[in-house]
């Protein structure tokens, strides 16, 4: 069974971002749109996995793969299992708005999740979404980072199947995240 290791929060994680944003920029060129910072490494004093997970922003769903391509190009690991996000209740079930790509790192560097997303589609704004609604909103951080250690103490075969538990907590936090957008004229 693969151990789940949910650390302290790391002063450091926005840095390490912003360095291999930089050598990310570099790889992809005109084809990002823009490269967020997302997940738990995202949301200040969260407690979270120690994988910064990233967005990078493509303009349409016909630059995915040539993005991934170069970032494989760069000795990135493509994972053709991750092609799509969960679709999230209440949202748009068309499965382009939930289509992706994901890399990680080249081997023995920082651990990285980079996942490929078209602007403009659902599981695009869900990711800023949510980040930013922790950021506004440390007593859900709080009790999101409670979740994620109990979760990760129980015995998963691997770290999808941790995933899965976690979504529709995900999906819980990001409705009400929706209605703080509307309220506070939040936009990507």
């Amino acid at each position: 069974m693969n151990a789940i290791a949910i650390v302290r929060p790391d002063e450091t994680w926005p840095a390490q971002f912003e360095k291999t944003a930089q050598m990310v920029w570099k790889v992809l060129g005109e084809l990002a749109q823009r490269i967020d910072h997302i997940g738990s490494t995202s949301v200040p004093g969260l407690p979270a996995k120690d994988i910064l997970d990233m967005q990078v922003t493509v303009a349409a769903e016909s630059e995915l793969d040539a993005a991934a391509e170069r970032m494989v190009a760069a000795n990135w690991d493509f994972r053709p299992g991750a092609q799509r996000d969960h679709p999230v209740p209440g949202l748009p079930e068309d499965e382009h708005q939930w289509v992706k790509r994901l890399v990680v790192e080249p081997m023995y560097r920082r651990r990285v999740n980079l996942h490929i997303r078209v602007a403009g589609r659902a599981n695009q704004r869900y990711a800023l979404l949510f980040r930013d609604y922790l950021r506004s909103h440390p007593d859900t951080a709080q009790a999101y980072g409670e979740f994620k250690r109990r979760a990760a103490a129980l015995p998963f075969d691997n770290v999808g199947d941790y995933a899965d538990l976690k979504d529709p907590v995900c999906d819980l936090i990001y409705l009400p995240a929706e209605e703080w957008a509307a309220r506070a004229g939040w936009a990507v």
